[in-house]
């Protein structure tokens, strides 16, 4: 009867381990400096799970998956500051407003968050 070695290594490129009778190639994910992903990574993420699980699977696989959503997330954040920066100057919303009508400021800018939201959501999120 043939004793099989515990390791091997199959053109220097692919290691092997011996569990039971059977050899499983020892797997890992390339190591990726890690920052942590917020709220559209993670709406990104669940996006990705349920409606291309095929991608999903396809970056889990190539070890990229972190690092889009950490990107995507990124981008959301910065596209969303820019975009509530422009709308309030183009609907004149300034800090003479926040002194003089707090409330009507407050409504205003949160609807300007909004609108922006609904647009990064559809554009980058669920596209």
């Amino acid at each position: 009867m043939t004793r099989f070695p515990k390791e091997m290594t199959e053109n220097s490129i692919i290691h092997y381990t011996l569990h039971g009778d059977c050899f499983f190639p020892d797997l890992g994910f390339p190591e990726s400096p890690r920052q942590a992903i917020g709220r559209y990574g993670r709406m990104r993420k669940a996006y990705l799970e349920e409606h291309h699980p095929g991608l999903y699977t396809r970056l889990i696989l190539s070890g990229k998956l972190y690092d889009h959503l950490a990107e995507t997330d990124q981008v959301c954040r910065d596209r969303m500051a820019r975009m509530i920066a422009r709308m309030a100057d183009a609907e004149g919303i300034n800090e003479e407003l926040k002194a003089s009508d707090q409330l009507g400021w407050v409504g205003r800018m949160n609807s300007i968050r909004q609108q922006s939201e609904e647009i990064i959501l559809h554009e980058l999120i669920y596209a």
